[in-house]
């Protein structure tokens, strides 16, 4: 029977070990690398496997001769006694993991998970008011409320305190944020960060509990009559200021807001009396060409001096504020949305002229409900539009209600 090895190694034989496998006996080994690397490694034998466990670095600034013994006897007795080191070593690092992993949803708060959130999804928003409300409405609503809180325990309660408060008086706003709310938490949930059901899940369980916001306001954009237009628009004229003509440009292209402020001047061909819109700035992501008046022209001809990027530039040099036609509208004491206007042009158009719905529709740049009938439409209209805005510009040019003239079906079909 060959002699059990005992002690075999020195600390000089450690250090001048060639590349290979050297045993110091009771399953201590030095494995040496071609690399020159060394390490320790106990191999022992239970329920019939011979198995490998590794102790560290071994040599300079590494586990020492007498250290790597001492831990291979340490294991010695682990596997007398039935335990498998490796599994015991394997345990305690998935243990380890889990628990770093729990500390970390632990420290992860709502507010956290909804910056991330915002900084990942924002430059996919076409308007820069919907981020800014993104962000203010979370500022001002819901961090007071949940903010420091783990996004793993958030539930419906703390939903409910952001919520209730404004459901009633802001019914516009609390419903934006619940769905903002609704929509953290699912990221939160995608991350591993919170389990179980969306506590601000509207369909199921926040409807169960709050009305619907239909019931508490129409939520449409006030709008003023299209028999009224004509007027206001003879004393929006008066006005010297950029606001006036940004609005009344707003109002003879019947387009939104965002649109309008965004607007700059590679959009736009004077020359052809054409806007073109890029679909990353609307709301359907299509393009969309808006033929453009002698009015419209005249107005953005009178802004070329400014040479700037933006159509309707404040009076710092940037583009136009969102709110400065809403508060012109205040300062003239109406109660209308910049918005509304374009319900008063689909009013005027629907009832005092022969154009076709379709063609209506597409000045506003609807999306067509109707999926076959989009499939086969391929044209934009462009010149029955150009016709139908013409039309529009003239009416609105007009001065007064007095001038709301029927366009005969005729030349609207023309």
């Amino acid at each position: 029977m060959p002699r059990k090895l005992s002690n075999a190694l020195t600390p000089l034989g450690v250090k001048n070990a060639k590349a290979g496998r050297h045993a110091d006996g009771a399953g201590l080994h030095l494995l040496v690398k071609e690399t020159g690397a060394r390490s320790w490694v106990y191999r022992f034998m239970l329920k019939g496997r011979s198995r490998d466990i590794g102790l560290g670095a071994a040599g300079r600034g590494g586990i020492s001769l007498a250290t790597a013994r001492d831990l291979a006897s340490a294991l010695r007795l682990k596997v007398k006694g039935g335990i498998d080191p490796l599994e015991e070593r394997q345990r305690e690092a998935s243990d380890a993991l889990a628990a770093a992993q729990a500390a970390a949803i632990a420290g992860m708060t709502f507010k956290a998970v909804a910056e991330t959130y915002i900084d990942a999804n924002e430059a996919s928003w076409r308007n820069d008011k919907h981020r800014q409300q993104w962000r203010n409405t979370l500022a001002s609503y819901v961090y007071p409320v949940m903010g420091e809180l783990p996004v793993a325990d958030i539930a419906t309660a703390h939903v409910l305190k952001v919520l209730e408060p404004i459901w009633q008086d802001k019914p516009e706003t609390a419903s934006r944020i619940r769905g903002r709310i609704e929509t953290v938490l699912d990221a939160a949930k995608a991350r591993g960060y919170r389990e179980g059901e969306n506590p601000a899940r509207w369909r199921g369980h926040i409807a169960q509990i709050l009305p619907p916001r239909s019931r508490l306001t129409r939520g449409h954009h006030k709008a003023m009559s299209y028999e009224a237009i004509p007027a206001f628009m003879a004393k929006l004229r008066e006005r010297e200021a950029m606001a006036a003509l940004a609005l009344e440009f707003v109002i003879l292209t019947a387009t939104r807001t965002s649109e309008v402020l965004g607007a700059t001047w590679a959009e736009v061909d004077l020359e052809k009396a054409i806007w073109a819109v890029p679909a990353s700035r609307m709301k359907a992501g299509k393009e969309h060409r808006i033929p453009l008046s002698p009015r419209s022209v005249e107005i953005l001809k009178s802004l070329t001096l400014f040479e700037n990027d933006w159509l309707f530039q404040s009076d710092k040099g940037g583009k136009l504020s969102t709110m400065a036609m809403s508060m012109l509208l205040r300062r003239m004491k109406l109660e209308c949305t910049v918005h509304g206007f374009r319900s008063g042009f689909r009013d005027w158009a629907a009832e005092c002229t022969g154009y076709a719905h379709e063609v209506c529709e597409m000045a506003l740049a609807h999306v067509i409900g109707n999926k076959s009938e989009a499939a086969y439409r391929r044209g934009d209209l462009f010149d029955k539009r150009r016709r139908l805005m013409a039309d529009w510009a003239t009416y609105c040019t007009s001065g007064s209600a007095a001038g709301a003239k029927v366009t005969p079906i005729r030349g609207a079909a023309a």
